[in-house]
């Protein structure tokens, strides 16, 4: 019994030490190999860009660690576990300060071997003044606090969207005809332009030198007009025109990006709240120019709240066509019409307030359909000031459409200037009023002194019209929508 446990302690002996002697000349695979890029790499103070290191694993891919120096990091993506080969990206954000930067990447490998690498990176000061010389053509963010320099007609095209963050102030060059600056929201595009009471989004000329934080110009009067372009979207809802898509005015015809129509009345072409379009109009042609704020058929998924046209060459807001409504609105020194309507648009504008200059030819232009398409608009709670040379509203060609708790001061007496009063122009507009397809109710009026309403108030439209005494007035817009962010507010043009 001995003699065979002395053989046994033996056989275990010798087993042991083989294993031992295999292990010990076990050939563990070579460690990681990390390659980082091999030029550095430019990224903007306080941008974000992407940095790829390739990384060889032999012993297979466990994890990995960063660092940085003059900016923060995180992987964003790196190989599967046990992978032998692949890249690490790494998100890098660079600091505040303008100078030299890093990313150090280690990798671990399943046997604990390591390995690191560096990239190097230069970080340049912050662009606050950016150019944009190309349409739009994938997403797109133009970031708060920066300027950015419209140099030609941008376009936002079909498929992508263009996010403009509050308080940014977009600026365009000078140009006429063909060059004249503008920014276009090709039907199919967006416009993300969520400005705030406090940061409004404001859209103007090189010449401007508003910075963002400011609402009044520096150096612009509010009655400078015709320096740059404007603002023109376009959707795919239904108008009333030759076609169901036509071109619209103010784009060359060469430019499909012109084009706004369709049938889709609940287009939607994305969101404009507290913006501020100045100094525009520019003159593409003659007798065309750019309206300040341009909608063509543009459908009723389209939010558009509180919005300001100062001292534009031709119309302050003009709808061709669509379904999108429009509240909060003040237009002041516009150089054609105050609010311009066409095509029938279907929409509303609730809450608006027209400012009369000494170019404004009328408050009210509302235009008939221009085709088979037959629907009508609303205009509610508005207060519009007059000028001597310039008409309460002209109503012409069918003209349809219900307007309700307007109050209009300041016009002169029509016998005097042969303006001041509002219209029904041609038979067409006569029988659309006489049919209930033009609508007038709860009107308020101060009349220039010794002036009957009904020299005012024409075409048997006084019967819905009351003469009450400056500022008696019961109806009219809300003026505490356009405090802080408006142009029109600050300065003292809305106290009545």
């Amino acid at each position: 019994m001995k003699k065979n446990l002395i053989i046994l302690s033996v056989v275990i002996f010798s087993s042991f030490m083989l294993l031992t002697s295999c292990k010990k000349d076990e050939v563990l695979p070579d460690a990681p190999i990390v390659n980082a890029p091999a030029t550095a790499i430019d990224v903007d103070a306080n941008q974000t860009v992407a940095v790829t290191f390739n990384v060889i694993v032999p012993g297979g891919f466990s994890s990995a660690s960063v660092s940085a120096l003059n900016g923060t990091v995180a992987i964003s993506t790196k190989p599967e576990v046990n992978a032998t080969t692949g890249n690490v990206i790494v998100s890098f954000t660079a600091g505040n300060t303008a100078g030299a930067a890093s990313v150090t990447l280690t990798v671990t490998d399943k046997n604990q071997k390591t390995d690191d690498a560096t990239a190097v990176l230069s970080v340049a000061e912050e662009q606050m003044i950016i150019t944009v010389t190309s349409n739009i053509t994938a997403n797109t963010i133009w970031e708060s606090g920066k300027v950015y320099i419209l140099a030609s007609r941008i376009a936002v095209i079909d498929g992508a969207t263009l996010t403009i963050q509050e308080g940014v102030v977009v600026k365009g060059q000078a140009g006429t005809g063909a060059n004249a600056t503008a920014l276009v929201v090709a039907r199919g595009g967006k416009l993300m332009a969520n400005g705030t009471a406090q940061k409004p989004i404001i859209f103007t000329s090189v010449a401007d030198e508003i910075m963002p934080g400011q609402v009044a110009s520096p150096n612009l009067d509010p009655q400078l007009s015709g320096l740059w372009g404007g603002l023109i979207v376009l959707g795919k809802a239904r108008i009333s025109g030759s076609a169901e898509a036509i071109q619209i005015e103010g784009i060359p015809p060469s430019d499909q990006n012109g084009l706004y129509g369709g049938t889709n009345d609940a287009d939607n072409s994305g969101v404009i709240k507290y913006i501020s379009i100045r100094h525009g109009g520019a003159n593409i042609g003659e007798g065309n120019e750019i309206n300040g704020l341009t909608l063509g058929g543009v459908g009723s998924g389209t939010i558009i709240e509180n919005v300001e046209v100062i001292a534009n060459q031709d119309d302050g807001i003009e709808w061709f066509g669509g379904t999108v409504s429009v509240k909060n609105a003040v237009v002041w020194n516009s150089g054609d019409d105050a609010f311009d309507t066409d095509q029938s648009w279907a929409g509303t504008l609730d809450n608006f307030v027209g400012i009369s200059g000494s170019a404004t030819d009328h408050a009210l232009e509302i235009d008939g359909p221009e085709g088979s398409y037959l629907a009508a608009h609303t205009l509610k709670n508005g207060t519009i000031k007059g000028h001597p040379a310039t008409e309460l509203g002209d109503f012409r060609d069918g003209a349809r459409g219900t307007f309700s708790n307007i109050y209009f001061f300041g016009f002169p007496n029509p016998a005097d200037a042969g303006r001041g009063d509002l219209s029904l122009s041609g038979d067409k507009t006569l029988t659309s009023f006489a049919e209930g397809n033009l609508v007038f109710s709860n009107l308020q009026v101060t009349l220039p002194a010794g002036v009957a309403l009904n020299t005012v108030f024409r075409n048997g439209t006084d019967v819905h019209a009351t003469s009450v005494a400056l500022g008696a007035n019961t109806v009219g817009a809300d003026l505490t929508k356009f405090t802080g962010w408006s142009w029109a507010a600050v300065s003292g043009a809305l106290n009545f």
